[in-house]
């Protein structure tokens, strides 16, 4: 997105509504919304349109106690406190039904002293006793202004807070920005939990943005940030880790959630980094992940991830580690492997070139003689082979049809498309690879019958 988006940072204590009012923003539910405490830990980014221009919105765990010493809980006040410390505007959220509590007026004095322009937002004011309560002097928190009162729930007031942020901003030099078509490259990180996505997204980002823990499944829904390398906007998503089906509907709760999320993330992206964790052996679990982003005919790159752990490595350990990945999931074939280290930054700098790559070549259209020459040569190359039908059908001609990803069609000279063998479908499929360099993208390539014209 644009290089200099205002920020608006939502901070607040838990349960008042954050992740409420970030959707209603948004305009898309992205932040999970639940009645347990803390289900929000990484900080989550969006972007708001209203009146045709644009800011970015961020979405922050609730901190109750920023000087607690439990690992998680201080993780998640520092990252509010990097969301405040970038932020052109704090909005403070502040629940109306319950009254000040005193963690909000520890947060209003640090809020007070860090000279951020801030509004105090009243969430839940349902009712005009709430929406009254507002002006009560005990919620002039540390000199703050008065809560605006809003309900994120039903929306109501939520106009009337963009347009004191919207002027706000521009009064205070940093304007909102027209919106305009062009998006960012969407990269969903995937992979099994503790493979290292969280780890290796931070070394993308260049700073402690996402939450890197010990513990398995620390990320339970995907977490959203913008990043701007060489004039390249890229949109990289963190997912919850997989674990065993089973395992999961078992458990039930937000982590299912997470993963339902996980399969909408992928089908709303360009491309996935698949993370595996070479210190472990490869399983089912790789390869279910592996197959859901082929169903979701994205771009894949496979990072081998903690490269650095393997002990006695040689010249040729690339190579045999490549080939065991092709062994395991064989049908992901046409996606490059990058080794990297994400504790160390080993090679992470080259996803950024190679996202730029896949993208290209998941919109590349060939001219109709560059299809027309490809369908000769393989042919000559291999004949169709027969499926369902007495004999192999006679193919007529092939042309592309789409892009993101490039899909052809082979016409057949056939009653029925399954007369040709689904193999020799797949054989076009990879010679396309070969010889156009569809690199990290699939290829789909489908038959269908000639146009029965009418008399």
């Amino acid at each position: 997105m644009h290089p200099r988006l205002p920020v608006i940072a939502i901070v607040g204590r838990t349960s008042v509504g954050k992740s409420t009012l970030f959707n209603r923003l948004i305009e898309e539910q992205k932040s999970l919304i639940s009645d347990t405490p803390g289900t929000t830990r990484d900080r989550q980014e969006g972007i708001c349109l209203w009146r045709g221009v644009v800011v970015k919105v961020i979405d922050t765990g609730g901190v109750d106690d920023a000087s607690t010493d439990i690992p998680m809980e201080r993780q998640i006040a520092e990252q509010a406190a990097r969301a405040q410390a970038q932020a052109d505007l704090v909005l403070f959220i502040v629940d109306l039904a319950t009254g000040p509590l005193p963690q909000e007026q520890a947060m209003a004095d640090r809020l007070k002293r860090s000279r951020k322009p801030v509004i105090v937002v009243g969430n839940k004011a349902e009712t005009p006793v709430h929406r009254a309560a507002a002006a009560s002097p005990e919620w002039r928190l540390k000199g703050l202004p008065a809560p605006l009162p809003i309900s994120a729930l039903r929306g109501t007031g939520v106009g009337d807070l963009l347009d004191l942020v919207y002027t706000t901003l521009t009064r205070n030099g940093t304007p909102p920005v027209e919106a305009y078509e062009a998006r960012p490259i969407r990269v969903a990180v995937i992979g099994k939990p503790n493979a290292g996505k969280s780890s290796l997204l931070n070394a993308l980002v260049g700073e402690e943005r996402f939450i890197a823990n010990p513990a398995a499944h620390t990320t339970r829904e995907p977490v959203d940030t913008l990043v701007t390398v060489n004039e390249h906007d890229y949109l990289f998503i963190d997912t919850a880790g997989i674990r065993k089906i089973g395992k999961i509907h078992r458990k039930g709760g937000l982590e299912e959630m997470g993963v339902e999320r996980t399969v909408h993330v992928l089908k709303r992206s360009d491309v996935a980094l698949l993370v595996l964790d070479t210190s472990q052996p490869l399983g089912n679990q790789e390869r279910v992940l592996a197959g859901l982003a082929e169903e979701a005919r994205v771009g894949v790159i496979v990072i081998a991830n903690k490269w650095d752990l393997i002990a006695g490595k040689s010249t040729a350990s690339i190579g045999e580690y490549t080939d065991y990945i092709h062994d395991t999931i064989p049908f992901l074939r046409w996606a490059p492997i990058l080794f990297t280290s994400a504790k160390t930054g080993q090679r992470v700098d080259r996803v950024f070139s190679l996202v730029q790559d896949i993208q290209a070549a998941r919109h590349r259209r060939l001219t109709d003689d560059e299809v027309k020459a490809f369908l000769k040569r393989a042919v000559m190359r291999h004949l169709p082979s027969k499926g369902k039908g007495p004999k192999p059908p006679k193919v007529l001609g092939m042309r592309q049809t789409e892009v993101t990803p490039p899909r052809f069609v082979v016409t057949i000279q056939a009653k029925r498309t399954d007369v040709i063998h689904p193999s020799y479908l797949r054989y076009l499929e990879n010679r396309l690879h070969e010889e156009f360099g569809f690199q990290g993208t699939p290829v789909i390539v489908n038959a269908r019958l000639p146009t029965v014209r009418a008399k």
